[in-house]
């Protein structure tokens, strides 16, 4: 069957089409105008339901086929269409993104900024305290806030 997506669909709705309509010719033929006249010959007369048989078995399968035919049809339809749903969500999905990394940028921006602040203000308080080895509480605070990217207040 996966052969058959190697074959153009005109190519393939052609065959279809004509297994149908020879089905359907061949039907009304045996049945209703060859039956008869072959009735008259008894050498042939054993083939009559031989050949309505095979009418039968040709409209069945160009039935088959065509509805075969028409549900393919139907999924590649509905595919098409998942396919731009997805390239719809792709393309906001990108927008999205974009709008993500400019608010990301801004927030690290400033959290660099926030971090040199606190650097400053460390370097400042350590200077005062150099020569005492005391370590006072303003250092440990302004340490933890630097640790939790939280203002000095």
């Amino acid at each position: 069957m996966w052969m058959l997506h190697f074959v153009p669909d005109s190519y393939l709705l052609l065959i279809v089409n004509a297994l149908l309509i020879a089905g359907a010719v061949s039907c009304f033929l045996n049945f209703f105008i060859i039956n008869r006249i072959m009735r008259f010959f008894p050498p042939l007369a054993g083939f009559v339901g031989t050949a309505q048989l095979i009418s039968v078995v040709l409209l069945l399968a160009g039935v088959y086929f065509k509805g075969s035919y028409q549900t393919e049809q139907e999924w590649r339809a509905r595919v098409a269409e998942v396919e731009a749903k997805v390239a719809k969500a792709e393309a906001e999905a990108k927008q999205a993104n974009i709008q993500l990394d400019k608010k990301a940028e801004v927030k690290i921006k400033l959290i660099k900024q926030h971090a040199q602040i606190v650097r400053q203000y460390v370097d400042r308080e350590i200077t005062k305290y150099d020569n005492t080895c005391v370590i006072p509480n303003e250092f440990v605070r302004a340490h933890n806030a630097a640790a939790k990217n939280e203002d000095l207040k």
